[in-house]
Protein backbone atom coordinates (compact mmCIF):
# COMPACT_ATOMS: atom_id res chain seq x y z
CA UNK A 1 0.00 0.00 0.00
CA UNK A 2 1.76 3.25 -1.05
CA UNK A 3 2.65 5.49 1.55
CA UNK A 4 2.16 2.99 4.52
CA UNK A 5 4.95 1.61 6.94
CA UNK A 6 3.42 -0.88 8.74
CA UNK A 7 0.01 -1.89 9.19
CA UNK A 8 -1.31 -4.06 12.18
CA UNK A 9 -4.61 -5.65 11.95
CA UNK A 10 -6.46 -5.74 15.40
CA UNK A 11 -9.52 -6.31 17.43
CA UNK A 12 -11.19 -4.36 20.10
CA UNK A 13 -13.05 -5.85 22.71
CA UNK A 14 -14.52 -4.41 26.62
CA UNK A 15 -15.13 -6.31 29.19
CA UNK A 16 -17.37 -4.06 31.64
CA UNK A 17 -16.02 -1.37 30.11
CA UNK A 18 -12.54 -1.26 29.78
CA UNK A 19 -10.79 -1.77 26.05
CA UNK A 20 -8.40 -4.47 25.20
CA UNK A 21 -6.76 -4.32 21.67
CA UNK A 22 -5.52 -7.49 20.07
CA UNK A 23 -2.91 -6.65 18.49
CA UNK A 24 -3.07 -9.82 16.11
CA UNK A 25 -0.31 -9.46 13.46
CA UNK A 26 2.35 -6.56 12.35
CA UNK A 27 4.71 -7.11 15.59
CA UNK A 28 8.16 -8.26 14.42
CA UNK A 29 9.29 -11.77 16.17
CA UNK A 30 10.04 -11.69 19.37
CA UNK A 31 13.25 -13.43 21.28
CA UNK A 32 12.92 -15.51 24.53
CA UNK A 33 11.51 -18.68 25.75
CA UNK A 34 9.07 -17.29 27.96
CA UNK A 35 6.28 -15.06 27.69
CA UNK A 36 8.20 -12.71 29.75
CA UNK A 37 11.34 -12.97 28.20
CA UNK A 38 9.22 -12.16 25.14
CA UNK A 39 7.44 -9.19 26.75
CA UNK A 40 10.93 -7.55 27.86
CA UNK A 41 12.36 -7.93 24.22
CA UNK A 42 9.67 -6.31 23.06
CA UNK A 43 10.12 -3.41 25.68
CA UNK A 44 13.93 -3.58 24.63
CA UNK A 45 13.60 -3.32 20.62
CA UNK A 46 9.81 -2.21 20.08
CA UNK A 47 8.46 0.15 22.60
CA UNK A 48 8.33 2.32 20.03
CA UNK A 49 5.35 0.97 18.97
CA UNK A 50 3.69 0.79 21.99
CA UNK A 51 2.49 4.46 22.29
CA UNK A 52 2.07 4.21 18.75
CA UNK A 53 -0.80 1.61 18.98
CA UNK A 54 -2.12 2.61 22.05
CA UNK A 55 -1.93 6.22 22.17
CA UNK A 56 -4.36 9.12 19.73
CA UNK A 57 -4.72 9.32 17.21
CA UNK A 58 -5.31 5.57 16.74
CA UNK A 59 -6.23 4.90 20.52
CA UNK A 60 -6.37 6.86 24.10
CA UNK A 61 -5.17 6.81 27.15
CA UNK A 62 -7.17 4.07 28.71
CA UNK A 63 -6.10 1.65 25.87
CA UNK A 64 -4.70 -1.90 27.02
CA UNK A 65 -2.87 -3.83 24.33
CA UNK A 66 -2.45 -7.34 24.17
CA UNK A 67 0.16 -9.15 22.30
CA UNK A 68 -0.21 -12.81 21.55
CA UNK A 69 3.08 -14.71 21.49
CA UNK A 70 3.40 -18.80 21.49
CA UNK A 71 4.16 -20.72 24.82
CA UNK A 72 6.39 -23.59 25.38
CA UNK A 73 4.10 -24.48 29.03
CA UNK A 74 0.51 -23.22 27.91
CA UNK A 75 -1.85 -23.53 25.34
CA UNK A 76 -1.46 -20.06 24.28
CA UNK A 77 0.67 -17.02 25.33
CA UNK A 78 -0.10 -13.25 26.10
CA UNK A 79 1.88 -9.85 26.62
CA UNK A 80 -0.07 -7.00 28.15
CA UNK A 81 1.15 -3.29 26.99
CA UNK A 82 -0.48 -0.05 28.14
CA UNK A 83 0.04 3.49 28.14
CA UNK A 84 2.37 3.78 31.20
CA UNK A 85 4.04 0.55 32.63
CA UNK A 86 3.93 -2.89 31.23
CA UNK A 87 1.40 -5.15 33.23
CA UNK A 88 2.81 -8.79 34.45
CA UNK A 89 -1.30 -9.78 34.24
CA UNK A 90 -4.17 -8.33 33.53
CA UNK A 91 -7.62 -10.06 34.15
CA UNK A 92 -10.02 -8.18 32.01
CA UNK A 93 -7.37 -8.04 28.99
CA UNK A 94 -7.60 -12.04 29.74
CA UNK A 95 -11.29 -12.34 29.22
CA UNK A 96 -11.32 -10.15 26.28
CA UNK A 97 -8.59 -12.15 24.40
CA UNK A 98 -10.87 -15.38 25.09
CA UNK A 99 -13.38 -13.22 23.26
CA UNK A 100 -11.01 -12.59 20.46
CA UNK A 101 -9.80 -16.19 20.36
CA UNK A 102 -13.92 -16.89 19.70
CA UNK A 103 -14.82 -13.92 17.52
CA UNK A 104 -11.96 -15.77 15.24
CA UNK A 105 -12.37 -18.99 15.70
CA UNK A 106 -9.48 -19.88 17.36
CA UNK A 107 -11.86 -20.96 19.83
CA UNK A 108 -14.90 -22.69 19.88
CA UNK A 109 -17.60 -25.47 21.60
CA UNK A 110 -15.49 -28.28 19.73
CA UNK A 111 -12.06 -27.04 21.56
CA UNK A 112 -13.03 -27.26 25.07
CA UNK A 113 -14.53 -25.33 27.75
CA UNK A 114 -10.99 -23.94 28.80
CA UNK A 115 -7.49 -23.44 28.16
CA UNK A 116 -3.86 -22.55 29.74
CA UNK A 117 -2.34 -18.89 29.18
CA UNK A 118 0.90 -17.80 29.90
CA UNK A 119 1.06 -14.19 31.12
CA UNK A 120 4.65 -12.62 32.42
CA UNK A 121 3.56 -13.05 35.89
CA UNK A 122 2.72 -16.58 35.50
CA UNK A 123 0.02 -19.41 33.83
CA UNK A 124 -3.44 -18.99 34.38
CA UNK A 125 -6.31 -21.09 33.80
CA UNK A 126 -9.37 -19.90 32.06
CA UNK A 127 -12.57 -21.44 31.96
CA UNK A 128 -15.54 -20.29 29.31
CA UNK A 129 -19.65 -20.71 29.00
CA UNK A 130 -21.07 -21.90 25.98
CA UNK A 131 -24.09 -20.84 25.40
CA UNK A 132 -26.75 -23.39 23.15
CA UNK A 133 -25.85 -21.44 19.93
CA UNK A 134 -21.76 -21.26 20.84
CA UNK A 135 -21.55 -17.82 21.31
CA UNK A 136 -19.08 -17.52 24.40
CA UNK A 137 -20.57 -15.67 27.61
CA UNK A 138 -18.62 -15.65 31.15
CA UNK A 139 -15.27 -16.49 31.16
CA UNK A 140 -13.52 -17.65 34.52
CA UNK A 141 -9.80 -17.03 35.25
CA UNK A 142 -7.83 -18.85 37.53
CA UNK A 143 -5.45 -15.96 39.10
CA UNK A 144 -2.08 -16.16 40.06
CA UNK A 145 -2.27 -16.01 43.89
CA UNK A 146 -2.69 -12.75 45.63
CA UNK A 147 -0.97 -12.05 48.54
CA UNK A 148 -0.10 -9.37 51.33
CA UNK A 149 2.94 -7.47 50.36
CA UNK A 150 2.66 -4.26 53.09
CA UNK A 151 -0.24 -4.59 55.67
CA UNK A 152 -1.23 -0.99 57.49
CA UNK A 153 1.13 1.53 55.12
CA UNK A 154 0.66 4.61 56.20
CA UNK A 155 1.47 7.54 53.99
CA UNK A 156 1.04 11.31 54.43
CA UNK A 157 -1.08 13.22 51.19
CA UNK A 158 -0.53 16.50 50.93
CA UNK A 159 -4.31 18.28 51.28
CA UNK A 160 -5.71 14.54 52.68
CA UNK A 161 -3.37 14.28 55.97
CA UNK A 162 -2.67 10.28 56.84
CA UNK A 163 -3.64 7.42 54.83
CA UNK A 164 -3.31 4.23 55.73
CA UNK A 165 -3.81 1.30 53.09
CA UNK A 166 -3.12 -2.41 52.86
CA UNK A 167 -1.11 -2.86 49.75
CA UNK A 168 -1.64 -6.21 48.19
CA UNK A 169 0.22 -8.16 45.03
CA UNK A 170 -1.88 -10.28 42.35
CA UNK A 171 0.14 -9.84 39.03
CA UNK A 172 0.23 -6.23 39.87
CA UNK A 173 0.37 -4.71 42.77
CA UNK A 174 -2.64 -2.27 44.37
CA UNK A 175 -2.95 -0.22 47.40
CA UNK A 176 -6.73 -0.60 48.77
CA UNK A 177 -8.26 2.54 49.95
CA UNK A 178 -11.41 2.90 51.31
CA UNK A 179 -13.33 6.15 49.72
CA UNK A 180 -16.65 6.84 52.14
CA UNK A 181 -14.00 8.28 54.60
CA UNK A 182 -12.90 10.40 51.85
CA UNK A 183 -16.53 11.88 51.05
CA UNK A 184 -15.78 9.89 47.49
CA UNK A 185 -18.61 8.96 45.71
CA UNK A 186 -17.69 6.28 43.27
CA UNK A 187 -20.15 7.61 40.45
CA UNK A 188 -19.12 8.58 36.18
CA UNK A 189 -20.13 11.73 37.72
CA UNK A 190 -17.33 11.49 40.02
CA UNK A 191 -14.53 10.24 37.79
CA UNK A 192 -12.54 13.11 37.72
CA UNK A 193 -12.21 14.11 40.97
CA UNK A 194 -11.51 10.08 41.53
CA UNK A 195 -8.90 10.58 38.56
CA UNK A 196 -7.36 13.48 41.23
CA UNK A 197 -7.92 12.22 44.45
CA UNK A 198 -6.34 8.75 43.46
CA UNK A 199 -3.10 10.26 41.74
CA UNK A 200 -2.77 12.36 44.49
CA UNK A 201 -2.20 9.27 46.53
CA UNK A 202 -0.72 7.18 44.34
CA UNK A 203 1.98 9.16 43.83
CA UNK A 204 2.57 9.40 47.86
CA UNK A 205 2.74 5.51 48.06
CA UNK A 206 4.98 5.59 45.19
CA UNK A 207 7.74 7.61 46.94
CA UNK A 208 7.03 5.88 49.89
CA UNK A 209 7.72 2.47 48.55
CA UNK A 210 10.10 3.26 46.62
CA UNK A 211 12.76 0.60 46.61
CA UNK A 212 11.25 -1.67 49.77
CA UNK A 213 12.61 -4.85 48.62
CA UNK A 214 8.71 -6.26 48.64
CA UNK A 215 7.55 -4.68 45.61
CA UNK A 216 10.44 -6.43 43.46
CA UNK A 217 11.31 -3.48 41.32
CA UNK A 218 7.84 -4.03 39.93
CA UNK A 219 5.40 -0.74 39.08
CA UNK A 220 4.28 1.06 41.99
CA UNK A 221 0.68 -0.07 43.00
CA UNK A 222 -2.36 1.25 41.65
CA UNK A 223 -4.87 3.13 43.91
CA UNK A 224 -8.21 0.81 44.24
CA UNK A 225 -11.12 3.20 46.03
CA UNK A 226 -13.66 0.88 47.43
CA UNK A 227 -17.04 1.57 48.52
CA UNK A 228 -18.78 -1.00 50.55
CA UNK A 229 -22.09 -2.11 49.68
CA UNK A 230 -22.79 -5.04 51.70
CA UNK A 231 -20.56 -8.18 52.80
CA UNK A 232 -18.62 -9.37 50.15
CA UNK A 233 -20.26 -6.60 47.47
CA UNK A 234 -18.59 -3.70 46.31
CA UNK A 235 -17.80 -0.78 44.14
CA UNK A 236 -13.96 -0.38 42.28
CA UNK A 237 -12.53 2.41 41.05
CA UNK A 238 -8.74 1.81 40.02
CA UNK A 239 -6.54 4.76 39.34
CA UNK A 240 -4.00 4.04 37.04
CA UNK A 241 -2.65 7.89 36.38
CA UNK A 242 -3.88 11.16 36.65
CA UNK A 243 -5.75 10.78 33.41
CA UNK A 244 -6.33 7.06 33.29
CA UNK A 245 -8.89 4.34 35.48
CA UNK A 246 -9.99 1.44 34.73
CA UNK A 247 -13.47 1.27 33.45
CA UNK A 248 -13.68 -2.42 34.69
CA UNK A 249 -14.11 -3.54 38.49
CA UNK A 250 -10.27 -4.61 37.66
CA UNK A 251 -9.71 -8.30 37.47
CA UNK A 252 -6.13 -8.54 39.13
CA UNK A 253 -7.78 -5.78 41.57
CA UNK A 254 -10.09 -7.45 42.18
CA UNK A 255 -8.65 -10.93 43.12
CA UNK A 256 -5.97 -8.59 45.44
CA UNK A 257 -9.15 -6.56 47.19
CA UNK A 258 -10.97 -10.27 47.82
CA UNK A 259 -7.06 -11.40 49.57
CA UNK A 260 -7.72 -8.63 51.62
CA UNK A 261 -10.99 -9.26 53.23
CA UNK A 262 -9.87 -13.01 53.20
CA UNK A 263 -6.71 -11.79 55.70
CA UNK A 264 -8.85 -9.33 57.41
CA UNK A 265 -11.18 -12.17 57.96
CA UNK A 266 -14.15 -10.10 56.63
CA UNK A 267 -15.01 -12.81 54.19
CA UNK A 268 -14.78 -16.79 54.74
CA UNK A 269 -13.19 -18.86 52.60
CA UNK A 270 -16.52 -20.44 50.83
CA UNK A 271 -18.10 -17.09 50.39
CA UNK A 272 -18.03 -14.99 47.03
CA UNK A 273 -17.33 -11.64 46.34
CA UNK A 274 -18.82 -9.69 44.08
CA UNK A 275 -17.33 -6.20 42.60
CA UNK A 276 -18.88 -4.05 40.22
CA UNK A 277 -17.31 -0.60 38.28
CA UNK A 278 -18.88 2.78 38.33
CA UNK A 279 -21.59 2.24 35.85
CA UNK A 280 -22.52 -0.86 38.05
CA UNK A 281 -21.43 -3.71 35.73
CA UNK A 282 -19.60 -6.74 38.43
CA UNK A 283 -17.18 -9.30 38.44
CA UNK A 284 -17.69 -12.71 40.71
CA UNK A 285 -14.92 -14.05 42.50
CA UNK A 286 -14.63 -16.55 44.66
CA UNK A 287 -11.05 -18.80 46.42
CA UNK A 288 -9.94 -21.49 44.26
CA UNK A 289 -6.83 -22.49 46.68
CA UNK A 290 -4.08 -21.45 49.06
CA UNK A 291 -0.67 -21.61 48.71
CA UNK A 292 2.62 -20.39 50.16
CA UNK A 293 3.76 -17.71 48.00
CA UNK A 294 6.76 -15.57 48.82
CA UNK A 295 7.34 -16.60 52.02
CA UNK A 296 3.55 -16.00 53.15
CA UNK A 297 -0.25 -17.11 52.21
CA UNK A 298 -1.13 -16.77 48.93
CA UNK A 299 -4.58 -17.17 47.61
CA UNK A 300 -5.58 -18.33 43.68
CA UNK A 301 -9.01 -16.62 43.15
CA UNK A 302 -11.20 -17.24 40.32
CA UNK A 303 -13.18 -13.87 38.99
CA UNK A 304 -15.89 -14.01 36.59
CA UNK A 305 -16.98 -11.57 33.92
CA UNK A 306 -17.89 -11.15 30.00
CA UNK A 307 -16.60 -9.52 26.90
CA UNK A 308 -17.69 -8.17 23.73
CA UNK A 309 -16.17 -7.05 20.71
CA UNK A 310 -16.02 -3.41 19.86
CA UNK A 311 -14.67 -3.22 16.40
CA UNK A 312 -11.97 -4.80 14.37
CA UNK A 313 -9.43 -3.45 11.75
CA UNK A 314 -6.00 -2.32 10.61
CA UNK A 315 -3.66 0.32 12.51
CA UNK A 316 -1.90 1.73 9.97
CA UNK A 317 1.43 4.00 10.15
CA UNK A 318 1.96 6.45 7.03
CA UNK A 319 5.22 7.88 5.91
CA UNK A 320 5.66 11.41 6.97
CA UNK A 321 2.43 11.57 9.37
CA UNK A 322 4.26 14.03 12.15
CA UNK A 323 2.56 11.87 14.73
CA UNK A 324 2.54 8.58 13.72
CA UNK A 325 4.20 7.25 17.25
CA UNK A 326 1.72 9.05 18.77
CA UNK A 327 0.75 11.51 21.71
CA UNK A 328 -1.33 11.78 24.84
CA UNK A 329 -2.83 14.63 26.84
CA UNK A 330 -2.14 14.64 30.19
Amino acid sequence: MIGVEAAFPYIDTHTAGHPTRAVLGGIPPLRGRSVLEKREDFERRFDHLRPALLHEPRGHAAMVGLIPVSSEVADFGAIFISSYVYLGMCGHGTIGFAKTLAFTGAISPATGDRFSLETPAGVVDVRLEWDGEGRLGAVSLKNVPAYMGIEGLEVEVPGLGTIRTDILYSGMWYAMVAADPLGLALTPENASAGLALGWRIKEAIAKATDGRPEMRGLPAPSVLFHSDLGKGDSRQFLVLAPNKYDRSPCGTGTCARMAQLLIRGELSETDTYRAENIFGVPFAAELAEKSETCGTTGYAVIVRGEAHVASQGTLYLEKGDPLSGGFLSR
